[in-house]
């Protein structure tokens, strides 16, 4: 009887220590709050990390605005993330947070979304969210977003701001996500001008910005003068290889997911154009309230899209021109004058 309490007691610290390990800091002598187990929540980042100035980082600061609000410690029994630095760290962490006792736990992205499915079905008294795609399950809610509508307006405003008529679009991974991103951003830019060339290339991933920054290069190379990149952590090199060229010649980029103004900043100005901003921080803090109070959306899809600014593009640096022309676009889109392609092949 001793050595199995021993065995157990080993087994909870090793439990507990691997939980801390994948997760940001345990609560500190700094950290101030309550614990609420029944209602804490935890994040499950895809590759890109809580700092990739992009997806994940919405997500994070939106689930920490939530847990500030509430009062919740940040931690075990509060709110939490837990950081995948590649797609082999999903299951593990995802489990540790279930081992932590997190009552809500959301994956971000559809990447996860086999390995939320698996654990939804092992685990029905735990709610799951998963962002960006779709799980028929009663313990699931899904959020969904109308990216193509906001890459529509930022088509719009490329095409608007282009001096050589010639555009770039750099995608992350291919999937239906960025094929949203990439036909309405497509179709944005003809809608304008058909007469404008768009380059179309992907970086095979979400978290190399090495990637990204060659293949901005060789669009700028080229005489592309705007680049709207859906990329995650490997839009960083985008941004890096715009503040090269501008050197020699005026450039811009387009952000995504949120804005991602303060990252085009250079010494003599700025050269984020504009940025499709995601609702992602706003749709975590309504799914985690209403896991609070006791109304989680099992089991429903969530859909954000320019009506209701679940999706928008900022104001950022367009001429007056180009924006008029992105609000007039805005209004046909919601009113449903304009029908915005989903996948490339539809154009």
């Amino acid at each position: 009887m001793k050595f199995t309490s021993k065995a157990a007691t080993a087994s909870a610290v090793a439990v507990l220590a691997l939980v801390l390990g994948a997760c940001g800091n345990s609560k500190s002598s700094k950290d101030s709050g309550k614990t609420d187990k029944a209602h804490s929540v935890a994040l499950v980042t895809d590759g890109g990390g809580v700092d990739d100035k992009s997806f994940n980082q919405s997500e994070w600061e939106g689930l920490q605005k939530w847990g500030k609000k509430e009062g919740l410690v940040k931690g075990v029994g509060g709110y939490n993330y837990a950081q995948s630095n590649s797609d082999a760290d999903f299951v593990p962490n995802v489990n540790k947070m279930i081992q932590a006792g997190y009552k809500t736990i959301i994956g971000s992205g559809y990447k996860l979304e086999k390995t939320i499915t698996d654990a939804a079905k092992k685990n029905p008294k735990v709610n799951f969210v998963i962002i960006d795609d779709v799980i028929q399950q009663k313990n699931v809610a899904s959020a969904t977003f109308k990216d193509n509508e906001s890459a529509f307006l930022a088509g719009v405003a490329a095409a608007e701001t282009t001096k050589t008529n010639k555009v770039g679009f750099i995608g992350g991974v291919h999937g239906a996500v960025i094929d949203r991103f990439e036909a309405g951003f497509r179709q944005g830019v003809k809608a304008v001008n058909k007469n404008i060339k768009v380059d179309v290339k992907y970086a095979d991933s979400f978290s190399k910005a090495d990637v990204g920054q060659a293949l901005a290069q060789a669009m700028f190379n080229n005489n592309e003068d705007v680049i709207y990149q859906a990329a995650g952590g490997t839009g960083a090199g985008v941004f890096s290889a715009a503040k090269n060229a501008i050197k020699s010649k005026k450039v811009w980029v387009i952000g995504v997911d949120r804005d991602q103004t303060a990252d085009g900043k250079y010494k003599g100005g700025n050269l984020t154009l504009t940025s499709t901003v995601k609702g992602v921080d706003i749709a975590v803090q309504k799914l985690a309230t209403a896991a609070k109070n006791d109304k989680f959306p099992g089991g429903k899809t969530q859909v954000y899209g320019l009506k209701g600014n679940g999706v928008r593009l900022t104001r950022g640096n367009m001429s007056a021109k180009a924006w008029t022309k992105v609000q007039e676009f805005r209004e046909k889109i919601i009113k449903g004058d304009i029908s915005v392609a989903e996948k490339p092949s539809d154009l």
